[in-house]
Order: C-alpha cells, then sequence, then structure tokens
C-alpha cells in the first residue's frame, strides 16, 4: 500500500487534524509589473522550501506511520543508526558512527555518536536507541509500523552512552539497514499508549535531525524549520513546508505562480502535467526511474493472525483460477503507453529494475501475459460462466461485480479503472471503481474486493517482503497489523526467513527472487508498471537540490533526508555541482564488518522508505 507519494492505505488510524494555528506564508507572486515569481519568504524574510504534496499524513508517530509523506517527515526529524550515500546507496554513519558483528553474527555492537543533540538541547545516548527497540520488541502499538526488525532481537542494552548491543536469537542480514527513527526516551517514555498516540498536539516535536517539526494541520500543512545544531551542518533553507493539494492541477498551477517550490504528483506527475511545465522559464522537470511498484491487489480473504476472517471479498477470488485470469486480462503494455505515457516501465515482479541485484522476471512459461481468450477459459474451467446476458455468475447465481478500491487524488487509479471496466467487462464480470479520500478502513476492514496498491522499496526489499508475512497480520479482527494485504503463505513465510538469515548478497538475492516467483504465482498481487519519479521545481527558488541516486534518481520521498538538506535557495551564491543532481559529499569511515567479506547489507526504502 508507504510509504508512496500516492495516498496507500495505512495500517494506523487517520490523525486528527491538530490544534495547531494557521501557516503564514507570504509569496512573491508575478503581477503585471512584476512578471517573474520570485522565492516565497516566510513574513520575517526567511528562505522557505515549500513542497506541494498530494497525500495525507497517516500518523505523525514513527511507531505508527506507513505512507510516504510521513516517513519522509521521520528521516528529517529523527536520525537511524545508519544511511546511504545518495551518491550511490553505499552505507554511510548515521546516529551510529561504526559497528561490527560478533564471530556468529549473533551480537552488533555500534558506537553512537557523541555530537548529536535532540532539538530541546539534551544530548543524544545509545539509551536513547536501546530504549526504541526494546519498546518496539515489549510493546506491540509501538511495532505495528516497524515490528518486522525487532522480531529476532533477544535483547538490546546500552552500556555506556556511546555503546549499543544488540543480541540476536538468529543471524540478521539487515543489521546495517534498520530503517527505524531513534525517539528521545525522555520524551516518548511518558507516552500510555502507542497504538493510539499521534504526535500530533504539542509543537515543537523533539528531534534530532536535519529539520524540527513546528506544527501540522490536518490535509493542510506540515511546517518543519532548520535545525542549526544537526551535527552533519544546518539545511540551507530556514524553514521546509510540506502543503497538502488535493487537486493534483491546483498543486501544478500554484508551481508555474511560485507560490510552492517543487511538486511530485501522486506519485508523479501526470504526463499531461510534465508536458505542460517542459519549457516553461525557471522550471524544471525531473524524469527518472522510479523506486516504485504500481499494481492490482486482491483480497486474499482478510483474517487475522488468530484464524479469526473477517471481511466481505468476493468468495471467488480465493480461485487461483480466478486470480490469473483476471490478470491475463489485463494489458500492461496499454497502461504503460496510454496511462503512463511512456513515463514507466511494464510490471513483471515485485521489485522494480531500479534494484538490479533483486530484480526478477517470470519465465515465458510462468508469464501471466496478456490473453484475454485464455483468461475466459480458465473462468470457465473455474466454474464462473455466463449466463444468457453474456455475465459471468457466482457461485450463488448472482452476476460478479467486483469493488475496486481506488484513491480519488490518483488519476492513474481512475483511468487504469476505466480499462479494467473494458477488459474485464469483455469477459463478463462488472467492476465498481470505489474512489474514496480515504481507503484506509475498508481496506483495514477487508471490504473490498481488489484494490490498487504500491510502495516505495528501499536498497534494501527486506520491508516490502515483510508485508506479506503471516506475521504481519492484525493480531486479531480489532488490532492493527504491519500487513499489506492479508496475504500469508507458508512457503513464501519458510523463504522469508531464509533470506533475512542469509549474508552472502548472492545467495540472498537469489531466495529473494523465489519469494517474487511465488509471490507471483499466488496471483494476489499483480505488478502492472514501475512507474518513474516525475517531479518539477522552480529554479528560481531553488538553485540546486540532490537527486538519489546522482545519476537518474528521485527528488521526493528519497532513502534519506539529502534533497531537501542539500537544496541550496536560488541568488543564495553557493556553488553546485550540477543543476538537478547535487552529489552531496559523506566523508565517513565505515567499519568492516568481521567475518562479513565483502557484503554491504542495503537498506529498505519508505517507504517504503517508502515504505509508503
Amino acid at each position: 500500500m508507504d510509504t508512496t507519494t500516492r495516498k496507500l492505505p495505512g495500517r494506523v488510524r487517520l490523525a486528527a487534524a491538530a490544534g495547531a494555528a494557521a501557516l503564514t506564508l507570504t509569496a512573491s507572486l508575478a503581477t503585471p509589473l512584476d512578471p517573474a515569481p520570485r522565492q516565497a519568504q516566510a513574513a520575517d524574510g526567511k528562505k522557505v522550501l515549500t513542497v506541494a504534496v498530494a497525500q495525507s499524513v497517516d500518523s505523525l508517530s514513527p511507531f505508527l506511520a506507513v505512507r510516504l509523506l510521513s516517513t519522509s517527515i521521520h528521516r528529517l526529524t529523527y536520525e537511524y543508526l545508519t544511511g546511504y550515500d545518495p551518491k550511490d546507496n553505499r552505507v554511510v554513519p548515521g546516529l551510529a558512527t561504526r559497528w561490527q558483528s560478533s564471530p556468529d553474527k549473533l551480537t552488533w555492537t555500534y558506537t553512537i555518536r557523541s555530537d548529536s543533540t535532540w532539538s530541546d538541547g539534551k544530548k543524544v545516548t545509545a539509551e536513547d536507541a536501546a530504549w526504541t527497540f526494546t519498546t518496539m520488541m515489549t510493546d506491540e502499538g509501538a511495532a505495528t509500523a516497524n515490528g518486522s526488525f525487532v522480531a529476532n532481537f533477544r535483547k538490546v542494552t546500552a552500556p555506556s552512552p556511546t555503546e549499543l548491543v544488540i543480541e540476536l536469537k538468529k543471524p540478521q542480514a539487515t543489521m546495517t539497514a534498520l530503517d527505524v527513527p531513534i525517539v528521545p526516551k525522555h520524551v516518548w517514555e511518558k507516552v500510555g499508549d502507542f497504538s493510539e498516540f499521534n504526535n500530533d498536539k504539542k509543537f515543537p516535536v523533539v528531534g534530532n535531525g536535519p529539520f524540527v517539526l513546528t506544527g501540522y494541520k490536518a490535509d493542510s500543512y506540515v511546517r518543519l524549520k532548520a535545525n542549526k545544531d544537526f551535527w552533519r551542518g544546518a539545511p540551507k533553507f530556514d524553514e521546509l513546508v510540506f502543503r497538502y493539494y488535493k487537486d493534483q492541477d491546483a498543486a501544478v498551477s500554484a508551481l508555474r505562480k511560485g507560490e510552492v517550490s517543487f511538486v511530485a504528483g501522486q506519485p508523479a506527475l501526470t504526463p499531461a502535467q510534465a508536458a505542460s511545465l517542459k519549457g516553461e522559464k525557471n522550471i524544471r522537470v525531473n524524469d527518472a526511474p522510479g523506486r516504485r511498484f504500481y499494481a492490482l491487489a486482491t483480497n486474499p480473504g482478510a483474517k487475522a493472525r488468530n484464524g479469526q476472517k473477517f471481511g466481505d471479498g468476493h468468495p471467488s477470488l480465493l480461485d487461483q483460477r480466478v486470480r490469473h485470469a483476471l490478470f491475463m486480462a489485463v494489458d500492461r503494455k496499454t497502461i504503460v503507453d496510454k496511462v503512463f505515457q511512456g513515463h514507466a516501465v511494464e510490471g513483471q515482479g515485485y521489485l522494480p529494475p531500479r534494484f538490479a541485484p533483486y530484480f526478477w522476471k517470470p519465465s515465458p512459461e510462468q508469464e501471466l501475459a496478456y490473453d484475454p481468450a485464455k483468461a475466459a477459459r480458465l473462468l470457465d474451467q473455474a466454474g464462473y460462466r455466463k449466463n444468457g446476458d453474456g455475465r459471468r455468475v457466482g457461485k450463488d447465481g448472482r452476476p460478479i461485480t467486483y469493488r475496486v478500491l481506488c484513491h480519488a487524488t490518483d488519476p492513474n487509479d481512475k483511468a487504469v479503472g476505466k480499462y479494467l471496466q473494458e477488459w474485464w467487462g469483455a469477459l463478463g464480470i462488472g467492476v465498481r471503481l470505489d474512489c474514496l479520500d480515504n481507503v484506509t478502513d475498508p481496506w483495514l476492514a477487508g471490504k473490498y474486493d481488489l484494490a490498487f496498491d504500491g510502495w516505495s522499496v528501499n536498497p534494501d526489499p527486506d520491508f516490502v517482503l515483510s508485508i506479506h508475512t503471516c506475521a504481519a497480520l492484525p493480531a486479531t479482527p480489532k488490532d492493527t497489523g504491519a500487513t499489506d494485504n492479508f496475504i500469508c503463505d507458508k512457503r513464501y513465510d519458510e523463504l522469508y526467513a531464509r533470506q533475512l538469515a542469509e549474508y552472502d548478497p548472492a545467495k540472498r538475492a537469489a531466495i529473494v527472487k523465489q519469494m517474487e516467483s511465488r509471490l507471483y504465482d499466488l496471483g494476489y498481487m499483480n505488478v502492472m508498471a514501475y512507474p518513474n519519479a516525475v517531479e518539477a521545481y522552480r529554479t528560481d527558488q531553488i538553485e540546486s537540490v540532490t537527486t538519489m541516486p546522482a545519476k537518474a534518481g528521485n527528488i521526493y520521498g528519497q532513502d534519506g533526508y539529502w534533497s531537501w538538506w542539500s537544496a541550496v535557495p536560488a541568488e543564495s551564491g553557493e556553488s553546485s555541482d550540477s543543476s538537478t543532481g547535487v552529489v552531496v559529499g559523506i566523508v565517513a569511515g565505515v567499519a568492516v564488518l568481521a567475518g562479513l567479506g565483502v557484503w554491504v547489507a542495503l537498506r529498505r526504502r519508505a517507504t517504503a522508505e517508502d515504505r509508503e
């Protein structure tokens, strides 16, 4: 569903509107006497970078948030143990300056930097990290978003302010890819119920990242100010504002007027929007291979870990032949050519081709290629035949109409939905598009048949793999789990456990590809496309900004804080290395891990970073 730029179903309750004061900005807009829009500024003249977003915040609690906007904000406000160089995804120090494992790889020791300070003036210590991880291990609410990372932890301690020790039950290949925001113990230990606390009532929020969260209004804005004491150096913009636009065309219009500095779309600009912006003065369009997949998810019969079933997914979808038939009636090439107009790659396996070591595609014999005639035969074989009116009927004798959850703010969902109505209609199956502002509630309740789905994938794919394990299911129907789509398959779980314990990069990649093959054959996830990151910014407001990776990478929703931390205001007099991608030089020594050879663990998204 995270880390995405698009509004995906979170596994948390929507954050209530905060009582924060409304954001006041004054922008130098174009007038007949002054036709050139200039840098938007706050009333006090500070440099403000305003980012137009089309996704709502699900929660400002790093223990609950899964949407890409929310997790991106957490990357800006809290440090993680490690980070990634934006040039090549190489693991670099974050809150930890170095790390090493014991010979049996069951004990990991991290040296916590001594030059990081919480925004309230208190020192960051290893105890903050130990408390964060231990709380996730012992409190199910705190494990909502990132519990998969600590499920294998035996014990976490802080022998000294600069030493963190994590003991494992068995080897874990993601120990330099722990995508978990470290929070201040002295603030968060006062929280009563982690499953309910959204962290959206008191500002500023105490953090230690490059920005400090200072204000929030639901479905309106998120405001942050530069952390002048950030150990890597203060951002060059004084303030960063994420402004919500339900209407994507309105966001593009705001970019033209100079009211916002950057726009990414939902999850990307549409081809028409990108084309309209190309060539315009002071606007640059960035179009690069993305880190997301765009898919159709099928309700596999929602259930909890206690075995209790819930929801109302159509029973015909429990038949693998039906799922395969539906996906064989989806023309991926048409989706890429007509909907994305070439700004995407045709979907195949679960992980995008940008992550070459893990990219998988089915063999010709395995592929569910576009073949409507074969799809019709599969439906016949499954016992879902046409009646006298040409409609497929279910076991109850009623014509089949599938409800497809659709994000109301995503034009791609609506466009693809129209094709589904045509393609599946030719099979005798009805399609009802349920395009909602809030798809979270019906998704969590299992009250859907199919849904548009997508995630931002990290260099390390562990997180987006974990959301399809049985362990990710909610404990009971009343609880919230980390599952994306209620998939629970024993063979898939076995493969997941194997890849998590495999340190050899080639062997681990081979296991991950087996997982993708299994997921493909199950037919619960149909990856239709890998969309490009299509985004735009004003060059008269932003002189330069880091892309990730440096060559042909994205700006919004990165695996880190590099873009907004490094962004240089226009007319600032500061030099840059390139127009769209400033390489951030990171001078840091990374400890060589004992017994690991040349293997370097990569970190998962967000989104998952993005997660979503």
